[in-house]
């Protein structure tokens, strides 16, 4: 399958689109809210079934390798730019949330690897280049009565375009109250296409709990992004953020390349302030962020402190530079790994996926199936048909403070052909596309974590997992 297509030229902007819109829309109070809570929302894998799980495969490979560049090197934002949004691949997953009053339900990809929450908006949006198949659900400002367009002087504004945009803000004095500029619009790159819009203060409508003056996006054009994200990145719009959540915690169902309409949960916990461990999870902190100029994006991210990966009970030897992401002065941000519910593959750099798949080959000793490869954009993929008791390597993580993942072999395998090709789902640079550096070294995608119980732990800065049935 052909990589998805460029981003269209900035003459695209929504800019216009997005003031005539303004023209519509009310200004009213927003209600007030309900004590935090914990909310338990369900979770669902984003899979539309394909004919051909060879094209499939390969689709999964081209869009976790686009997102994994972008995660590495995301654009620098324009004057009419914020933080990057990521694209929507056949191994998303997606959670129903509700806005406005009264509340209008929209499916939303959750993402850690972003910090923007954002829907389709109004009845002229537009997607260019959008797969979907059916018509994709939009959010109408009109006919909800807490919909505000956010103002120039707010300092949420600041949230999306920076400490300087008030400067941007010319038809008002900065002491004046009464400014009716509105935050200029947003229009945000991800790894294959744009969005773009304006910022609304809104009402989000959670199970037991109404949220005013949430800050949301409502984008009016987009390509290649049908559907609209959840950012559960550390930045301030981010949904955590803006809840105000202790912790979050997902179970991500395994999938098979199938439409499914079974969900897991996904936990949003506003009120745990202790430093107790949950009963089960082993626990790893999180890493600082590298500080790079010109890549806030880096901010955003989740980094993990990994330490080893064992093949086969075999310690792979990785040099220690790209276990540790550096800041200015000391790289460009290179190194490091990241966890990314947004990512399908997990994504290795060049030098380390060289030594774990060479570490692959050295146990599994079966030939190698090159047509496969070329089909899927996987790699290594054996014939495993002539082996009397086929046996493949565990796959093992060691992270900082003991945590280990050992992850199950339909977490890192695909197997093919009626079982007798297997090929790792693991990917690199060079497959599809040139090659990149800086940004992570190693991102740990959805895929990998299937099956897994995953808790956020942000007030006391760590991640804890299990391996479970999340059935």
């Amino acid at each position: 399958m052909p990589p998805p297509p460029p981003p269209p030229p900035l003459s695209s902007s929504p800019s216009l689109p997005c003031f005539l819109f303004l023209l519509s829309l009310p200004l009213f109070s927003l209600v007030s809210s309900s004590p935090n809570s914990s909310i338990t929302i369900p979770l669902s894998a984003s899979n539309p079934s394909p004919p051909d799980p060879y094209r499939d495969l390969r689709h999964l490979v081209s869009a976790s390798l686009i997102r994994a560049r972008h995660l590495k090197n995301p654009k620098t934002t324009t004057p009419n730019s914020t933080t990057p949004l990521f694209p929507h691949s056949y191994g998303a997953y997606s959670i129903s949330l509700s806005f406005g009053t009264p509340p209008q339900t929209l499916p939303l990809i959750m993402d850690t690897g972003s910090d923007l929450v954002w829907f389709p908006c109004t009845r002229r949006y537009t997607c260019r280049n959008c797969s979907s198949s059916t018509s994709i659900p939009s959010f109408i400002p009109k006919s909800s009565s807490s919909s505000k367009v956010l103002g120039c002087l707010n300092p949420k504004c600041g949230w999306i375009h920076g400490s300087n945009v008030q400067s941007r803000c010319r038809d008002c004095e900065p002491t004046s109250p009464n400014c009716s500029q509105i935050c200029p619009p947003y229009l945000v790159f991800y790894g294959s296409g744009i969005t773009g819009g304006l910022m609304l203060s809104e009402t989000l409508d959670l199970p037991g709990k109404v949220v005013p003056d949430f800050i949301v996006g409502c984008s009016v054009v987009s390509t290649g992004q049908p559907a609209g994200i959840a950012g559960f990145g550390r930045g301030p719009p981010s949904l955590p953020s803006q809840l105000g959540l202790k912790k979050f915690s997902y179970c991500l169902l395994s999938r098979r390349y199938d439409d499914t309409t079974e969900s897991s949960s996904l936990v949003l916990d506003g009120e745990s302030d202790s430093g107790q461990k949950t009963a089960g999870l082993t626990y790893t902190p999180f890493v600082q962020n590298p500080k790079v100029a010109g890549k806030q994006a880096f901010s955003v991210y989740y980094y993990l402190g990994l330490r080893h990966i064992a093949v086969g009970g075999n310690h792979v030897k990785i040099p220690y530079k790209y276990l540790f992401p550096r800041s200015d002065g000391d790289g460009d941000g290179d190194g490091g790994t990241i966890i990314d519910s947004g990512t399908t593959f997990t994504y290795m750099r060049g030098e380390i996926f060289d030594l774990v798949t060479a570490e692959f080959e050295k146990q599994v000793q079966s030939k190698r199936e090159s047509e496969v490869e070329r089909l899927t954009g996987l790699r290594p993929c054996f014939n495993i048909s002539e082996l009397k008791t086929p046996s493949l390597p565990a796959l093992t993580l060691k992270f900082k403070g003991g945590a280990k993942m050992e992850l199950p072999l339909a977490n890192y395998v695909a197997f093919l052909g009626g079982d007798d090709v297997v090929c790792l789902t693991i990917v690199t640079d060079g497959v599809v596309g040139k090659e990149f550096s800086g940004g992570p070294a190693i991102i740990l995608g959805n895929f990998q974590q299937q099956n897994f119980y995953v808790e956020y732990d942000l007030r006391n800065e760590r991640l804890g997992f299990r391996q479970q049935s999340c059935k």
